[in-house]
């Protein structure tokens, strides 16, 4: 069985239609927008700086074989992603940090909760913010509480619509408390951006004699599931790789799922620099959770003699149907839904579903296509 039909032109699908083109196989790519990248689609506009259309995409991973993999369609430029926090009329460093903590408390009390904090968890160690509140000592109870009302409470509702504690520490652990006086965001070992945007990554990767490529074409409208096969325009010899809601995939016979969108405000300002950080988060003020600015972290920030600036404010909102889902709700309801769909998936010979939507779970782009050079090593061994 040597045609593969992908559905989908993100990380997920480009990278394994380009690992399977490789090896042989003829794929399909489908892709129901205009454009390929997924939600990484991005653009130059006149000042030089790539715009993320879907909001801010930040490369980071440790795992060398991604970077390596991906390597191969761009040239990359270093950048090391800081996040500021507006609170209290203070621009604050975002994961809370020994800076942070600086500039919340008064000098006196800094250097004692400091103190506890590297005693307790040691020099440049990372704490979320639940095993914090765990504490009985008063000041490191102050700060946990501080921390969480001010850094994760507001933003997190505003988010996800929901309370810290109902999240679980596979979200709110990926913003910990930082036990040091470093400001970058990540610790990744590689901390890149593409040198001339995502789109052309996806170009490259696509770009294959084996490759062809559907713009503005759903491949479910081709597809009918039946006696535990997908078939393609009548044929079951396929097989058919699914990036897409798993919920959509079989016309939401368990009935929905839940999933977070987001509204944006792009605003274009005659003005070098509009903040003082790639992106700043605004966790109690305003409707939108945070402002990103995109020449602060595109290569073409070097640029100064241009007065020109984009940014964009970014709403969450409840997803309905038509809308993009951009996060699966980390929810034992909503995950338990999910496995019904998961276990007739299981059970459909020639279907593989990867992804963030397809598999119903939060992950990052490293991830993505790490699980994607997994699932098209499995296909390739047979």
């Amino acid at each position: 069985m040597k045609r593969v039909v992908v559905a989908g032109a993100g990380f997920a699908g480009a990278t394994v239609a380009r690992k399977l083109a490789e090896a042989g196989f003829t794929v399909d790519v489908y892709e129901k927008r205009k454009q390929i990248g997924g939600n990484a689609f991005d653009y130059k506009d006149r000042s030089g700086a790539y715009i993320h259309e879907y909001g801010p995409h930040i490369f980071h991973t440790s795992i060398e074989r991604v970077f390596n993999y991906l390597s191969r369609f761009t040239d990359w430029f270093e950048y090391k992603h800081k996040v500021l926090g507006y609170i209290d009329g203070k621009y604050v460093p975002i994961p809370f940090s020994l800076n942070s903590l600086k500039l919340c408390f008064s000098e006196d009390k800094v250097k004692r909760i400091k103190e506890k904090l590297i005693n307790k968890y040691g020099m440049g160690s990372k704490v979320t913010i639940s095993q914090l509140r765990e504490e009985n000592d008063p000041e490191l109870a102050e700060l946990s509480e501080y921390v969480y009302n001010k850094v994760f409470l507001n933003y997190t509702k505003k988010q996800w619509g929901l309370l810290p504690e109902q999240m679980g520490d596979g979200v709110t652990g990926r913003v910990p408390v930082s036990i040091s006086f470093e400001d970058g965001y990540f610790r990744d070992s590689y901390q890149y951006m593409p040198k001339n945007g995502y789109t052309e990554l996806f170009e490259r990767m696509l770009d294959h004699e084996n490759i062809r490529l559907h713009l503005e074409a759903d491949a479910l409208e081709q597809i009918e599931i039946k006696n535990n096969r997908v078939y393609f325009d009548g044929s079951a010899d396929i097989i058919f790789i699914y990036t897409g809601c798993i919920d959509e995939l079989f016309d939401y016979k368990f009935g929905e799922l839940e999933y977070r969108s987001l509204r944006f405000e792009f605003e274009n300002i005659e003005k070098n620099v509009f903040q003082p950080a790639a992106v700043v988060n605004y966790p109690n003020d305003h409707d939108f959770t945070r402002i990103s600015e995109f020449k602060s972290f595109t290569i073409e920030k070097c640029k100064n003699d241009i007065m020109n600036t984009t940014i964009v404010r970014e709403f969450p909102c409840k997803y309905e149907r038509g809308m993009i889902p951009y996060y699966p709700i980390p929810l034992k309801e909503c995950e338990n839904k999910y496995s019904k769909y998961a276990t007739v998936a299981k059970d459909i010979e020639n279907l593989y579903l990867i992804g963030r939507l397809a598999e119903y779970k939060y992950y990052n782009m490293d991830l993505v296509v790490n699980s994607a050079i997994d699932m098209a090593e499995r296909i390739i061994g047979g």
